[in-house]
């Protein structure tokens, strides 16, 4: 058996089936005799580029190592499932267990909490019209 990394993607209208898609392909995997040996789900996000006039979708990202039967089984469920925009399947040398970089910055961000209001840092004068001018480098000029 081999060890591959996937990622597919999933129409943001079909985020809420994400969960059982996930275990449709776990059975799958697990059925087979393969291994799940890092499952994440990164939730909706931004795309590079508009895919089918949509600019978010849902990311999922699975490390599991199977056979090449299975592979073509996920790879066919990918292809005929019309929730799924795209789909990237990569040979890995070994298992890949650590969490991704996407996942430890979600994990290590504290909670930002509310913002405090922006502070304008131009200087007005009375009438509140325009700027006033602190470069003397141009009164000197004129």
């Amino acid at each position: 058996m081999r060890h591959y990394e996937i990622v597919f993607l999933v129409h943001p209208d079909q985020s809420e089936q994400v969960p059982g898609m996930i275990e449709r392909y776990k059975t799958l995997v697990a059925g087979e005799g393969g291994k799940i040996h890092r499952l994440e789900d990164w939730g909706r996000r931004q795309l590079a580029y508009p895919i089918a006039n949509l600019v978010k979708a849902h990311y999922v990202l699975m490390n599991i190592e199977v056979g090449q039967a299975t592979l073509n089984d996920l790879v066919e469920g990918f292809r005929f499932n019309d929730a799924i925009l795209r789909h990237l399947v990569i040979r890995r040398d070994g298992p890949e267990t650590e969490p991704t970089a996407i996942m430890k910055s979600k994990d290590e961000k504290p909670d930002r909490g509310e913002r405090a209001p922006r502070q304008r840092e131009s200087i007005r004068d009375d009438d509140g019209e325009g700027e006033v001018d602190t470069d003397e480098s141009d009164t000197e000029a004129a």
